[in-house]
């Protein structure tokens, strides 16, 4: 009778209620750079993010060349150029944020900070984020700007007009509970 009630103890200590983990493989990322002589939009539809509700921790990963431009010119330019791909193939996020997620369904307000590493150049960033529980899966969506100047990613003359400053970013990471 003790080594059943043992046995049992160890298979409750063992299980948490609810899973506390959740990962994807198919996060979203975009940016937007908008200004008078030009619109430029681009989308990643397979980036890796990580989120943690224990630790309190959210990571994602994406590669650059998984951009997808409406203008293939466009696309070739920064990989080429810009992003300088093959040098620099990814772009990635690593920090914590603060706020209460529990469990229950619903769409929750955080404050991310962390580090951001883009043409490998690494930044402390902080930014407003929601994550959204819903049974089993919880996403995590936010929006900033990026300088490409903070990123050492030099903007000819010719087309500075053309890229906008500062470029909108927005993440959309619908991850799934790991069992």
């Amino acid at each position: 009778m003790k080594y059943l009630y043992m046995v049992l103890l160890a298979g409750v200590a063992a299980a948490p209620a609810k899973a506390q983990t959740y990962m994807t493989r198919n996060g979203e990322a975009g940016f937007y750079s908008k200004t008078p002589m030009e619109d430029i939009k681009a989308e990643n539809k397979q980036v890796y993010a990580a989120i943690d509700r224990t630790k309190k921790t959210v990571a994602f990963t994406l590669l650059m060349r998984n951009f997808l431009f409406e203008k293939q010119l466009m696309q070739d330019h920064f990989n080429e150029n810009y992003a300088e791909s093959d040098k620099f193939p990814r772009a990635q996020f690593a920090g914590t944020y603060t706020g209460d997620v529990p469990a229950t369904p619903g769409t929750y307000p955080v404050q991310v900070s962390g580090k951001l590493t883009i043409h490998g150049v690494t930044k402390d960033v902080q930014m407003p984020a929601t994550l959204e529980v819903q049974g089993d899966k919880l996403t995590g969506k936010t929006q900033f700007s990026v300088d490409p100047n903070d990123y050492n990613i030099k903007i000819p003359a010719l087309v500075r007009e053309k890229i906008a400053a500062k470029i909108d970013v927005k993440v959309n990471a619908a991850c799934q509970a790991v069992k």
